[in-house]
């Protein structure tokens, strides 16, 4: 392992992006965004992914000068076409629009189509708690896991995210897969085991063995046939909406992951609560949960998202651990 700062980590992936083409504030946008995951523990979608992401740049799936096109809009519901543009970025305007919607009348929906991976999804759930929105979004992906009861991927992994305001703000971001094949090859690399099964191995078997569910991709749905079901679901509402590519059409036209569909919502507390009560019933919420009755003395509950927010303040302390192969394929872009 090797530890970097922050900031370190933030220049380089920069200048790499300036390299290929990127304008020099739309570089800096992107490269906090992958800095920012990496620093909150989100290496799967942070350091580890931005290697795959400048190959998709090499390779034309991504048009780093692109920007999103407004297809047809509602009072409070707006289509975009993403035009191929780089994943991060579309997401963070995709969201801002949600949220300015939403200020005007409480609710907003953006549907995004032609955009690409929006690496660690998380971020733009904390971007509209941050405007003091109720942020919901999704995505769908290229086929990578099976239909429940199915030996072939036909369905995508399609990560959920939900966040509430707060001090700190609640975030859930979540693949339909028990494990991201990200956090499969971060386990590889780290040489673990995964904490539970997350797939199955070569004879069929459930295993938490990461390099042999990524042989089969055969990663397990998130709570079995209800994880199967939640990401058929949410590809069927993320094409309609956006009226672009299903995970069908993405499996059938592109042989890596592009031209994905996304929605982002948002609640605007002020204009939903004004008077400010959503804050104590989250709060209430929170005692609730926390005030339980520990299995193991000392390591009870705690609130999704606080995890990250432990890990950001250490590695601002010391500096990001950073695997020795994944950095020099960086530093050799």
């Amino acid at each position: 392992m090797v530890q970097i700062r922050h900031d370190a980590l933030r220049a380089t992936f920069a200048a790499i992006l300036e390299r290929r083409g990127m304008a020099p504030e739309a570089a800096r946008a992107c490269a906090a965004l992958f800095a920012d995951a990496t620093r909150d523990g989100v290496v799967t979608h942070g350091v580890n992914r931005f290697p795959v992401f400048v190959s998709q740049i090499d390779a034309g799936d991504i048009r780093v000068d692109a920007v999103p096109v407004l297809v047809h809009a509602l009072p409070a519901f707006e289509q975009w076409d993403g035009q191929f543009g780089p994943g991060p970025l579309n997401a963070v305007r995709a969201m801002d629009r949600a949220i300015e919607l939403a200020r005007a009348g409480g609710v907003g929906c953006v549907a995004l189509r032609n955009t690409n991976h929006w690496m660690r999804g998380g971020a733009y759930g904390l971007q509209a708690a941050a405007a003091n929105c109720i942020g919901i979004c999704w995505t769908n992906a290229l086929a990578a896991m099976p239909a429940w009861g199915a030996r072939d991927g036909r369905l995508g992994t399609n990560p959920f995210v939900m966040a509430m305001p707060g001090e700190p703000p609640v975030l859930v971001d979540m693949s339909m897969s028990q494990y991201s094949y990200g956090k499969l090859q971060e386990h590889r690399l780290k040489g673990e085991k995964l904490a539970v099964p997350g797939g199955y191995d070569r004879d069929g078997e459930l295993s938490d063995d990461p390099a042999a569910i990524e042989a089969t991709r055969r990663v397990l749905p998130i709570g079995y046939w209800k994880g199967a079901a939640m990401s058929t679901i949410l590809d069927m509402m993320a094409a309609v909406l956006s009226g672009g590519n299903s995970v069908a059409d993405i499996d059938a036209k592109f042989t890596r992951e592009t031209g994905v569909s996304q929605v982002f919502l948002a609640f605007a507390l002020d204009r939903i609560s004004p008077d400010g009560a959503w804050a104590g019933t989250v709060a209430r919420i929170k005692a609730f949960i926390l005030e339980s009755e520990a299995i193991v003395p000392g390591s009870g509950p705690r609130m999704p998202g606080a995890r990250s927010q432990a890990v950001r303040a250490g590695n601002d302390r010391d500096g990001i651990r950073v695997d020795d192969g994944i950095w020099a394929q960086v530093l050799a872009l």
